[in-house]
């Protein structure tokens, strides 16, 4: 309102004059840090740190330094069909992470659909993908064929799309999925305990988002089909604590913790290595 106030009597070119470069700045200051909608965080840094002292401060290690960061998510209110019924009810989806969030008590998350948000997948891909989840990651292109009753011709189309955007990998009359231990199969909604409150940025971190509103929207008709619905979002943060440890050597270690489960958050890169290494 007061941005829309202000273009209305300044104009385009008194937006861009010296004049009101200073205002313009903290204006934009202002809209960026006023009050946020967070989860509640249900764990505060010194319980954190007291629970994973030998973890954090063994070997003579110090905390040098502690940050709150809020990563942001977009808490979608949905309806669609189940078993010939409506179901309504929420969806978080990760606009820095881009993948949705199944429940808030474990933060467990999905795998895969930041590809598919990354390549633009549309219906035609989900429907290859979720047919090659439901039978261990791959298929042969006849079983395939048989179970999204398509034609050989119009399937060709869809698979060679798929391959093409990196979802899916072809090896003879084989299709198979290109992901590592993928979660496509999901429910349409969040299971969600944890409050909501409003509060102010204060010294915290806001974590930009890498995924738009309109990604993910367009990406959860692609997923859930023309009869899944949107019928409210919101932008809501998760409280993330980041704790920066000195080590013996001077070398700095930083880790970051979830304040509503008061886990550490794996970096996507050791988390790959350790099942890598493990498997």
């Amino acid at each position: 309102m007061i941005l829309a106030f202000l273009l209305l009597i300044g104009g385009g070119w008194a937006w861009h004059s010296a004049g009101l470069a200073n205002w313009r700045d903290r204006l934009f200051q202002y809209i960026d840090n006023r009050d946020i909608v967070t989860f509640e965080a249900r764990f505060s840094p010194e319980q954190i740190i007291e629970a994973h002292r030998h973890e954090l401060l063994e070997n003579r290690r110090t905390l040098q330094n502690s940050v709150v960061k809020y990563y942001p998510y977009l808490l979608l209110e949905v309806k669609y069909p189940e078993h010939s019924k409506t179901r309504e009810g929420v969806l978080l989806w990760g606009l820095h992470e881009g993948e949705i969030v199944l429940n808030t008590e474990t933060w467990e998350t999905t795998h895969g659909f930041k590809d598919c948000l990354e390549c633009e997948a549309n219906r035609t891909d989900f429907k290859i993908l979720q047919a090659l989840a439901r039978h261990p990651g791959k298929m042969s292109i006849e079983e395939l064929q048989k179970e999204l009753h398509v034609e050989r011709e119009m399937l060709s189309r869809w698979i060679e799309g798929a391959k093409q955007k990196h979802l899916v990998v072809q090896k003879g009359n084989l299709l198979q999925l290109h992901f590592e231990n993928p979660k496509l199969l999901v429910s349409s909604q969040t299971k969600i305990k944890q409050q909501l409150v409003s509060k102010p940025l204060g010294e915290g971190e806001k974590i930009p988002k890498i995924y738009s509103h309109s990604q993910v929207s367009a990406l959860t008709q692609a997923a859930f089909g023309g009869e899944f619905k949107i019928r409210s979002e919101r932008e809501v943060f998760l409280p993330i604590y980041s704790f920066d440890i000195l080590n013996a050597d001077g070398s700095v270690q930083t880790s970051e913790w979830n304040a509503l489960t008061g886990q550490r958050i794996i970096p996507h890169y050791l988390f790959l290595s350790f099942f890598s290494f493990t498997s």
